[in-house]
């Protein structure tokens, strides 16, 4: 964060952005300015979705790292970097609500948590977005709807590379919706109801086909073809003038606690979406995982089927800034980059609580900090170090005196206590049987 923001941040603001970082996470306009030693990754992940992704290419990587090793920050970095770049972004928590093994739960989830040049958030806002737009484009200059252009719009959109008819004739009800007038008996009432359940059918919810099936949509969402209707809402992304759709799953970690047949579906799909980027394009895919997920024999090895096609990642004992596994855990940090954060987290620590932070917690024992997590073979661990800092700025802000003199060992052990404690609660079991 540079000097002017910091000026202009203003006291409340300050507070969110502490209270968001005692929780492990990061207000999403400020996750850049808390990104430290991970600018190699970076730098090449820019590359493949300005060179690769965005001209029809389509890859899954994996994002490794222990508990406090950043991986979700740094799955929020991807997420702004490429909103910045005119991509669709969904952000994906796995849960008893989301899990992996249903995919039909994760398409709802995806489509749900859909963000884009679209205000608001959700699949619902990218279609009003585009009719907004559309409704201008295919109105006479009467107002009136333009026969003709609506059906080149339409066969326009049935004809896209990727596009499911049933999608594509989603899309053109709600054009219809908008910009045909009421038929004799119908009232605005009606046309709006109609307009809510054609929303809901492209969130994926409860509906029956019989709803549906005047607008000549035969299926509804489902396990078998709700990687179609991905591809399907690419393909719109596409048409629409997005560069493409970057799908960030967080937590798939957790997999690994569950019972052998919902392991087995949830591999399965996590094998069918490596595979569907080979017929996609225009996609890329982060799976967060724990290292525990590739070494363990409940890990991807207790799968074939997935461990044929992932078997080699990890394999290298050099990092590969382009290969499939972006090991965070093993990504090297430097002590001097660590002390930077701390200086940024004092200073809006101070300017949170209206206090004179960096008067009373001194750069020395910011870097006695980091040089004692150096020191114990932890200092990869960013979230360990923000824990810390923040305790001992609480500390400082409540009048202790005795800072200086703390026993940063002990301090951390304490820090790395309330960690495992909220790591084993993070990967107890989530997901139903």
């Amino acid at each position: 964060m540079t000097p002017q923001q910091m000026d202009q941040l203003k006291a409340f603001e300050a507070r969110a952005i502490i209270e968001e970082l005692r929780k492990g996470s990061v207000p999403v306009d400020y996750v850049p300015f808390f990104t430290v030693g991970r600018e190699n990754w970076l730098i090449l992940i820019e590359d493949d979705l300005d060179k690769y992704i965005a001209e029809g290419g389509a890859k899954v990587r994996f994002l490794s790292g222990d508990y406090g090793d950043g991986k979700t920050h740094f799955m929020s970095v991807i997420r702004h970097m490429a909103l910045q770049k005119g991509f669709a972004v969904s952000f994906v928590v796995l849960t008893r609500e989301v899990p992996i093994h249903k995919f039909e739960a994760v398409y709802q989830a995806i489509v749900k948590q859909l963000r884009g040049r679209f205000e608001g958030i959700g699949i619902h806002n990218l279609l009003d977005d585009y009719i907004s737009t559309a409704v201008k484009d295919l109105a006479l200059e009467d107002g009136s709807p333009s026969p003709e252009k609506l059906a080149d719009i339409s066969n326009e959109i049935r004809s896209l590379p990727g596009m499911d008819i049933n999608f594509a004739n989603g899309v053109i009800a709600l054009l219809n919706n908008r910009l045909q007038p009421l038929a004799e008996g119908e009232s605005q009432e009606e046309r709006d109801n109609a307009r809510e359940v054609l929303y809901l059918w492209f969130e994926g919810g409860k509906i029956a086909k019989k709803e549906i099936k005047p607008y000549h949509i035969f299926e509804v969402i489902n396990k078998a073809n709700s990687k179609n209707f991905l591809n399907a809402l690419i393909a719109f992304l596409r048409f629409t003038e997005y560069q493409g759709l970057i799908l960030l799953m967080d937590e798939l970690e957790t997999v690994v606690s569950q019972g052998k047949s919902i392991r087995s579906a949830a591999y399965e799909n996590v094998r069918l979406l490596i595979d569907n980027t080979e017929q996609a394009g225009f996609l890329h895919i982060f799976f967060s995982i724990i290292p525990d997920i590739l070494e363990s024999e409940k890990g991807f090895k207790s799968y074939d089927a997935l461990w044929s096609r992932v078997r080699s990642i990890g394999e290298n004992k050099r990092l590969n800034y382009r290969g499939v596994l972006i090991d965070l855990h093993r990504t090297p940090l430097k002590t001097g980059e660590l002390t930077d954060l701390g200086k940024t987290l004092r200073t809006i620590h101070g300017i949170s609580y209206r206090w004179d932070a960096e008067e009373r917690i001194s750069d020395s024992l910011l870097q006695n900090i980091c040089k004692n997590q150096k020191k114990m073979g932890v200092l990869s661990e960013v979230r360990l170090f923000v824990k810390q800092v923040i305790s001992i700025l609480d500390m400082g802000e409540q009048g202790n005196d005795a800072i200086e003199e703390l026993d940063l060992t002990a301090q951390m052990v304490q820090s790395q206590e309330e960690m495992e404690k909220e790591k084993v609660q993070h990967l107890e079991p989530k997901w139903d049987s």
